[in-house]
């Protein structure tokens, strides 16, 4: 197995949740390695904000191009 280097993380998409549980699964069939950040301040906030959490999404900036290609796709 490859080890990769996350120095340098890069947003791909930002949203609630579950969206960003279904772009990061959207990104790992993808082949893509994802995290979540913020995953669990937005399960604490959201049901007392009334806006929800904002989630992002990140990824390794060598597969950024890749994986926002992948992201934009979703929404097609």
């Amino acid at each position: 197995m490859e080890a990769k280097d996350y120095d340098s993380l890069v947003e791909v998409f930002r949203g609630d949740l579950w969206e960003a549980e279904l772009v990061k699964g959207l990104l790992a069939s993808a082949g893509v390695d994802a995290m979540l950040k913020d995953e669990t301040l937005s399960v604490v906030t959201s049901p007392y904000s009334g806006t929800g959490g904002c989630v992002l999404v990140l990824v390794n900036k060598e597969e950024e191009v890749y994986a926002k290609k992948v992201v934009a796709e979703r929404k097609s």
